[in-house]
C-alpha cells in the first residue's frame, strides 16, 4: 500500500487522471456484471448458465453494466499518448508494440499457465473431462475481449497514422462498415461478413479515444452531453423500435453491432462531460490513491474474476453453503449479495497472489527505443502466434479439449508466441531510457 501511495504522490501533473478513473470504474462494472449474470445449479454436479436467459426483466441493466466500450475508449486515449511520446523520442512501431503489450501478456501467460496446471491436477485426481472443460472455459471467458484489445493495440501505429491524416472520418467509415456487416448478417446475405465486426467495431471506439487525446473531441460539457444524447437516441431507435435486441450482452456483442456502437457513443459523451468535475476530485490524494491501486492490477482483476466465480461455485454449492433457487426468485435475488461478497474475497486473494506479476517491470524496450528489422519481424511473428492462440482458446467453448481443457495446438501456439516476444524484449534490457 505504501508503494501505491508513493506512486500516487509522484504522479506527473500532465497525466489525465480521469482516464484512469474511467478504467477503474469500468473494471468494477465488468466484474460485478459478470458475477451477477452467472447462474449456478448443483444436482450431483455443477451446471451453469447466464441468468439473463432466465430473468428477462434484468436485460435492460446491461445498458449499465456493458462497459467494454469504455476500455477501448480510454485505451485509445492512452495508446495515442504513449505512441506519440515514443515517436517523439525517435522510437519505432515494433519497439512500442513490444513495450505496450508486455503489461498485457505477462498476466495472461500466468493465467494460462495456472489454468493448465490446475486442469492437469484435476484430471489426475479423477475429475471428468467435461467438468474440467467447462471450468477452464468459464475461467477463460475474459480472453474474448483480450484478443480484440491486443489486436487494436498492435494495429495502433497504423490506425493512429490514419487518425492523424483523416481524423473523425476514420471511426465514421468504420461505423458504416459495421452497419454493412450487420446488414449482411441480419438479412442473411453473407453472415460470415459480419464476423469482421469483432475487430471493426472495437477499432471504431479506439479511434474515438485518439480523437479525445488530441482534442478533436474536446472534453467539454456541451460536446459531451450532445454526444451522449445523440448516442442514447440512436440506441433507443435501434433497439426499442428497430431490429436490434435490447440487451447489450450476447447478440449485440457476438459480433458487436451498430447498437453497441450507439452505446459506445453515449458512454463517450458521458466521459467527456464528466471530465472537469472528475479531474478536480482526483486532485485529492485519497481517491487518487485508490484509482492508482486499482489500475496497478487492472489486468489481474479482469483476467482472474471469472476464475474467482469458478472457485466460488466449487466451494459454495456442493458444500451447501449457498442453496441454488431458481433464477429470478426473491430468494435468488437475496442470495446474490453473499455470492458477490464471497467472490470478492476470493478475487482479493487471487490479486494478492498474482498482482505482483502485473506490477513487475519486464525487460521491455525503453521509451524511444528502435527495434530494427529483425526484431520487428520477430515481434510480428510472436504477436500473430499469441493472437491466434488466444482466439482459438476463446472460441473453442466448453467441452473435452484434452487434458488441459484447452485446444493443445492453440495453447502451444500462444506459449511459443509469448516466448518469442519475451526473448525479443530481452535484447532491450540495457536500452537507454
Amino acid at each position: 500500500m505504501g508503494q501505491v501511495r508513493r506512486l500516487a504522490e509522484e504522479t506527473p501533473a500532465r497525466r489525465d487522471r480521469h482516464v484512469d478513473l474511467l478504467r477503474a470504474i469500468a473494471i468494477g462494472a465488468v466484474v460485478i456484471g459478470h458475477w451477477l449474470a452467472v447462474h449456478v445449479t448443483y444436482d450431483g454436479g455443477l451446471t451453469g448458465g447466464n441468468a439473463l436467459d432466465l430473468v428477462s426483466w434484468a436485460v435492460p441493466l446491461t445498458w449499465l453494466f456493458q462497459v467494454m466500450p469504455v476500455f477501448f475508449l480510454v485505451g485509445g486515449y492512452a495508446n495515442a499518448a504513449s505512441l506519440a511520446s515514443h515517436r517523439a523520442r525517435g522510437g519505432d512501431s515494433a519497439a512500442w508494440a513490444l513495450r505496450r503489450t508486455d503489461r498485457l501478456l505477462r498476466p495472461t501467460t500466468t493465467l494460462l499457465a495456472v489454468l493448465t496446471a490446475a486442469a492437469l491436477s484435476a484430471r489426475a485426481l479423477g475429475a471428468g473431462a467435461d467438468l474440467v472443460g467447462i471450468g477452464v472455459w468459464m475461467a477463460a471467458i475474459p480472453l474474448w475481449f483480450l484478443v480484440a484489445y491486443l489486436a487494436v493495440v498492435v494495429l495502433t501505429p497504423m490506425t493512429h497514422a490514419l487518425h492523424r491524416r483523416h481524423g473523425l472520418a476514420v471511426p465514421v467509415v468504420l461505423t458504416v462498415l459495421v452497419g454493412l456487416g450487420d446488414a449482411a448478417r441480419l438479412l442473411d446475405w453473407a453472415p460470415a461478413v459480419g464476423e469482421a465486426n469483432f475487430l471493426l467495431a472495437w477499432l471504431a471506439v479506439h479511434q474515438l479515444g485518439f480523437a479525445w487525446q488530441d482534442g478533436r473531441l474536446p472534453a467539454r460539457p456541451r460536446v459531451g452531453w450532445s454526444l451522449a444524447a445523440v448516442g442514447l437516441a440512436v440506441l433507443v431507435l435501434l433497439t426499442v423500435l428497430g431490429p436490434y435486441p435490447l440487451g447489450m450482452v450476447g447478440q449485440n456483442t457476438s459480433p458487436p453491432t451498430l447498437a453497441l456502437l450507439a452505446l459506445a457513443l453515449t458512454q463517450t459523451g458521458l466521459a467527456l462531460a464528466s471530465h472537469g468535475p472528475a479531474s478536480r476530485w482526483l486532485r485529492r490524494l485519497r481517491p487518487w490513491t485508490v484509482v492508482v491501486g486499482i489500475n496497478s492490477v487492472i489486468m489481474t482483476l479482469f483476467l482472474w474474476h471469472m476464475t474467482a466465480a469458478v472457485l466460488g461455485a466449487l466451494v459454495l454449492y456442493p458444500t451447501g453453503v449457498l442453496p441454488d433457487p431458481p433464477a429470478g426468485t426473491p430468494l435468488w435475488l437475496v442470495l446474490r449479495l453473499p455470492w458477490l461478497a464471497a467472490l470478492a474475497v476470493i478475487l482479493l486473494v487471487l490479486v494478492a497472489v498474482f498482482g505482483p506479476v502485473e506490477r513487475r517491470s519486464g525487460p521491455s524496450p525503453a521509451a524511444g527505443a528502435r527495434a530494427g528489422t529483425a526484431a520487428g519481424l520477430l515481434t510480428c511473428a510472436g504477436m500473430a502466434a499469441v493472437l491466434g492462440g488466444i482466439l482459438a482458446i476463446a472460441i473453442a467453448g466448453p467441452g473435452d479439449h484434452g487434458l488441459t481443457g484447452m485446444p493443445p495446438a492453440a495453447l502451444a501456439g500462444y506459449f511459443a508466441g509469448a516466448a518469442t516476444l519475451r526473448l525479443t524484449r530481452a535484447r532491450f534490457r540495457r536500452a537507454p531510457s
